[in-house]
């Protein structure tokens, strides 16, 4: 039984004994090493989780089953990977139970999901506020505040209410304006810092009227 392995297994391995893999998407989408992330990243509504046979290739084998799931607008990525984490291990307690049957090839155009570079982590503020926040859900989003790195742990979109001006990155209490709409900054981690609140944040950094994140 294989999850997140990480690498291709080959044969004389592959041929000595049975191998089975639960990976985290439905394939032939998302193959690869951050199917989670990227589903995230794509503003996919539904993914699941296949129970598929081992092949000396990246996620190609046959699909035992399969179950699907709804991806919850807010949803982080550790949020998503421990329901999906769970439904696997259901879906491989029956496939033990019932036997494995046979397997059906997998069928559409194979995307992949590399992992996540560092440098992808870093916020564009030119981008609109929902790309924005699909960025923050993986939980290691970044930006800059003067020359020091902040981590932006969680975010929200901003009410239409909330007064913000200037261009995208600019800091207004809170919300910072994006390429499209704005987002508020719930919790922040200061470079060296614990995270905290981002009111509490504000309070201490007391960031000068037209402040840009990320500039």
């Amino acid at each position: 039984m294989v999850v997140a392995y990480g690498r291709i297994i080959k044969p004389p391995l592959l041929g000595a004994v049975p191998l089975v893999n639960l990976h985290f998407s439905l394939l032939p989408r998302w193959r690869g090493a951050a199917p989670v992330e990227r589903a995230i990243l794509a503003g996919d509504e539904v993914t699941g989780v296949c129970l598929m046979g081992v092949e000396a290739a990246l996620d190609t084998g046959p699909v035992y089953r399969r179950v699907e799931t709804a991806i919850g607008p807010d949803e982080t990525v550790s949020e998503l990977r421990g329901r999906l984490a769970g439904m696997g291990r259901d879906l491989l307690v029956r496939a033990l139970e019932e036997g494995l049957g046979t397997p059906e090839p997998q069928v559409g155009e194979p995307t992949y999901a590399a992992k996540v570079e560092p440098e992808e982590l870093r916020i564009d503020w030119s981008r609109p506020a929902v790309e924005v926040l699909r960025l923050v859900r993986l939980e290691r989003a970044f930006t800059t505040f003067g020359e020091r790195r902040l981590l932006v742990p969680a975010a929200v979109a901003a009410d239409q209410a909330d007064a913000v001006g200037g261009p995208p990155g600019t800091l207004t209490g809170p919300v910072v304006a994006t390429g499209q709409g704005a987002v508020r900054l719930v919790r922040v981690r200061p470079e060296g810092k614990a995270t905290l609140d981002a009111e509490a944040w504000l309070r201490g950094a007391r960031p000068a009227p037209g402040t840009r994140l990320g500039s």
